[in-house]
C-alpha cells in the first residue's frame, strides 16, 4: 500500500482521536494533513494533468474548507461553504470531462438523489427559518444542488463501461460518504444536535475523500 495513502488513513484516525478526546492541537495538525497526503498521493500516482487536475483542485479547495471550518464553524461557515462548493464543482468537472451516455439507470439514480436530497433540504431550510438564519437559505440551496450533482456524477460511473468496476465502486461510495458527511454537519448545526455528530461527520468525510481519490487513481493510473 502506498505510503501516502497509509499516512492519510493514519492522520484521519488521529483526527477522530482528537475529536473524541477534545485535543485541539492534535486536530489542527491531523485534519489538514489528511488532505495534504491525499493531494501528494494523487500527484505522485497520476500527475496533475487533464482529468486528474480537477480532482487535485477539489482536494485543495477541500483543504481550504477544512481549515476554515476548523478555525470557526460559525464565523467562517459561509467561507467554508464556498470552498467546499468549489471542491464539488471541481469533482463534477472531473467526473464529466467525458459526458456520460444516456441510460435508464442514469434516470433512476437522478430520481433517487433528487427525492432523497429534497426531503432533507426542506427540513434544513425549515430549521433555518425558525432560527432567523434565512440569509443562508440560497447558499445552502445552491450547495445542496451542486453536491447532489457530484454524487450523481460519481454514481453514473457504475454504469460507465469505460470505467474499471472497482474504481467506479470506490468513487461512488466515496461520493456518497462525502454527501452523508455534509448532511450530518448541516443537521447538527441547523436542525438538532446528533450525539457524536462531529465524529461521524469527519469520519464519513475523510473515508469518503480517501475512497474517492483511491478510485480516481485506480482508474487513471498507467
Amino acid at each position: 500500500m502506498n505510503i501516502m495513502l497509509i499516512s492519510a488513513i493514519l492522520f484521519a484516525a488521529l483526527e477522530i482521536l482528537a475529536l473524541w478526546k477534545n485535543r485541539l492541537r492534535l486536530e489542527y495538525f491531523a485534519k489538514p494533513a489528511v488532505m495534504v497526503f491525499l493531494f501528494v498521493w494523487l500527484w505522485m500516482s497520476i500527475g496533475l494533468n487533464g482529468v486528474s487536475l480537477w480532482f487535485g483542485l477539489g482536494i485543495i479547495f477541500s483543504l481550504a474548507g477544512d481549515i476554515l471550518l476548523m478555525l470557526s464553524l460559525d464565523r467562517f461557515f459561509i467561507f467554508g461553504l464556498v470552498a467546499f462548493l468549489l471542491a464539488h464543482l471541481a469533482y463534477v468537472i472531473g467526473f464529466n470531462v467525458s459526458l456520460p451516455a444516456f441510460s435508464v439507470w442514469g434516470i433512476v439514480f437522478a430520481v433517487m438523489v433528487s427525492l432523497g436530497g429534497t426531503r432533507i433540504i426542506r427540513r434544513i431550510l425549515g430549521a433555518l427559518a425558525s432560527k432567523g438564519q434565512a440569509r443562508l437559505r440560497m447558499p445552502i440551496i445552491v450547495y445542496s444542488m451542486v453536491i447532489s450533482i457530484m454524487l450523481l456524477s460519481a454514481m453514473l460511473k457504475l454504469m460507465d463501461i469505460t470505467w474499471d468496476a472497482g474504481a467506479a465502486v470506490l468513487v461512488s461510495g466515496g461520493a456518497f460518504l462525502f454527501y452523508i458527511s455534509d448532511i450530518i454537519l448541516a443537521w447538527t448545526k441547523f436542525v438538532t444536535p446528533i450525539q457524536h455528530g462531529r465524529i461521524y461527520n469527519i469520519a464519513a468525510y475523510h473515508l469518503g475523500q480517501i475512497m474517492l481519490i483511491a478510485g480516481v487513481i485506480m482508474q487513471f493510473k498507467g
